[in-house]
Parts: C-alpha cells; structure tokens; sequence
C-alpha cells in the first residue's frame, strides 16, 4: 500500500484490478486545503490516459514490477530502444511512455537506467537520480554579480533548458538531479 503523497512517475497501481502507470506526480499543499496529489496516469492493458487527483492520506495498491538494467541503444523519432545489459535483448517504448524522463534521454547516452516491466512487458525506464549532460548554450556571465547563488538558463543538447550557476560555461558538464531537474554542481 502506498499513500497519495508517496506516488511519483514509474509507479504502478492498480485500480479496479488494471494496472496503471504514473506517468506525472505533482505535490501541492495550500494553507486553507488538504496537501493533494495531482497525477497523470496511462492504463498498461488498454492505453487509456486519465488525469487523477488523490488526497495526500489516499490508500492505494501499488504493483510490484520487475527491474532490469538497460542503456539507451538508438532513437528513432519518437520511439526511443533500450537494450538489456545481461542479455543484450532489445526493447522500445513511444515518447510519452517516458514522458517524466524524456527531458534527460539524449542520443549517445550513457547511464545505465532501469527498465520497468509489467507482466514481462516494458512499461518503462527509470534514469540514476544523478546523470551527467553537457552545456549546449548559455549566455556569458554578468561581470561583478558576486551576490551569491546567481543562476542563469543553460540548453541541453537535446533542448531542455534548466537554471545552473552563473560560472557554468558552454561545453561544460554539469550534474542533473532527475527527481525535480535541478542543477547540482560541475561534473568532477
């Protein structure tokens, strides 16, 4: 059992005996309300996408699924083929299938994800929580803003675009916490 404010993208309930994947997760609490959970959820079985909000208190059955390590192999529009590090097995899921990962997936990546599988079916892949990209573009820095935590708009390769420090430069790598896209430091 997991509460409504335990869900995040890759989770897997079940509702009415079908499995449905969390595709987005959004937390808020306002002062006057109740902290509620706004989710975007896509039934594994029929396809059908939903938009959902449960109550932070919520009790719901979550699903337990089968991990396997992949890497991305190649991207081909918007299908995106990962490929099992054991056995070499590949796999393919559509865009919004990885909708809550999309901004980080880049072509000649790297990181070893995890593929999320239902029922021996791919319903898809996690990232590290840390992953390391490189700055496309960025504009040069303000001379003598030294006032502190002074972030700026860098684009990635692949177009998403995230505030990092004023002293990061292009062609610099920078780490990405994948949880909530914030910047975390240069590369070491």
């Amino acid at each position: 059992m997991k509460t409504g404010k335990e869900l995040k993208p890759g989770t897997v309930l079940r509702i009415d005996n079908d499995p449905w994947l969390v595709q987005k997760a959004e937390f808020t609490k306002s002062g006057r309300n109740s902290a509620i959970m706004k989710t975007k959820l896509k039934n594994l079985l029929t396809g059908y996408k939903t938009e959902t909000v449960y109550s932070a208190d919520d009790k719901l059955d979550d699903v337990i699924l089968d991990r396997k390590e992949a890497t991305l192999s190649f991207i081909s529009g918007d299908s995106y083929t990962f490929m099992d590090t054991t056995d070499y097995t590949m796999y393919e899921l559509n865009a919004e299938d990885i909708e809550a990962v999309l901004p980080y997936v880049e072509e000649g990546m790297t990181d070893i994800c995890e593929a999320v599988f239902f029922e021996d079916r791919l319903v898809s892949v996690e990232l590290p929580t840390t992953i390391s990209r490189q700055v496309d573009y960025t504009e040069n820095s303000a001379r003598g803003d030294t006032s502190g935590k002074v972030m700026k708009p860098a684009k990635l390769k692949n177009g998403t675009t995230l505030q990092v420090a004023d002293f990061i430069e292009i062609g610099e790598f920078i780490d990405i916490d994948t949880r909530d896209g914030s910047f975390k430091g240069r590369t070491k």
